[in-house]
């Protein structure tokens, strides 16, 4: 997936309105936790607009930036799991349907937009990051570049269970980086397996139903006088 300096910089527009819209709204708990989450999430995708097959030239460069990218992409499928907190909204009542109110609705507005357009524009950076990631390695092996996919996602799906549940964040690997290795060594048990498995699972069915709608864009007009030329 090809981004054009245009879509970047409309992607880059967008977000600073959606924050601001965010900010605007959102300033009070519980659901001030979105501004900065979205934030987060907005990380790793600008880092992906500097990452292709062509550049950074410099080899080093290159990878030290796709670390840096993979230690911040988790935080965009991140939204995925935040979804819970839709709970808080209480959108049942007691007559045991969901209730008509306009702050419950746009509340689920902000939270269901800031996940979805985030989660999409991130496996768009994923795409691009593999695609580079296996042009580097000069594999042009379909079954290679998924696999790098798969890994990666994997990896985000990992990087969302110490999020979410060891409640440690990208920058105590910087800052304190004995404090984060040492959770995650002892963080496997079957739940968390389980749990990464599953994310890793919904990542994936996101990032193949992008691609077909973006492969199903790709293909080529027949116009009809050329079917019955064909016939």
């Amino acid at each position: 997936m090809v981004v054009s300096r245009t879509n970047k910089w409309i992607v880059r527009a967008c977000f600073l309105v959606w924050i601001t819209i965010l900010y605007s709204y959102l300033k009070q708990p519980p659901f001030n936790f979105l501004v900065l989450n979205t934030f987060l999430a907005y990380i790793p995708i600008e880092l992906s607009f500097h990452i292709d097959n062509f550049k950074p030239k410099n080899i080093i460069i290159f990878w030290l930036l796709v670390v840096v990218w993979l230690l911040f992409y988790p935080n965009t499928p991140y939204l995925l799991t935040d979804l819970f907190h839709l709970s808080l909204l209480n959108p049942y009542g007691t007559n045991g349907l969901l209730r008509l109110d306009d702050i419950m609705w746009l509340k689920f507005t902000l939270l269901l937009t800031s996940t979805i357009f985030s989660t999409l524009l991130g496996l768009w950076g994923l795409d691009t990051i593999a695609n580079a990631i296996a042009a580097r390695l000069h594999a042009t092996n379909l079954v290679f570049k998924h696999s790098i996919v798969i890994v990666l996602t994997f990896l985000a799906s990992v990087g969302i269970f110490i999020g979410r549940f060891l409640r440690i964040h990208t920058i105590y690997l910087f800052l304190t980086p004995e404090l984060f290795i040492r959770p995650l060594m002892n963080m496997w048990s079957r739940p968390a397996i389980i749990f990464i498995i599953l994310l890793t699972v919904v990542q994936l069915v996101f990032y193949y139903t992008l691609k077909l709608i973006q492969n199903s864009g790709n293909r080529p007009h027949i116009n009809q006088n050329d079917e019955s030329n064909q016939k």
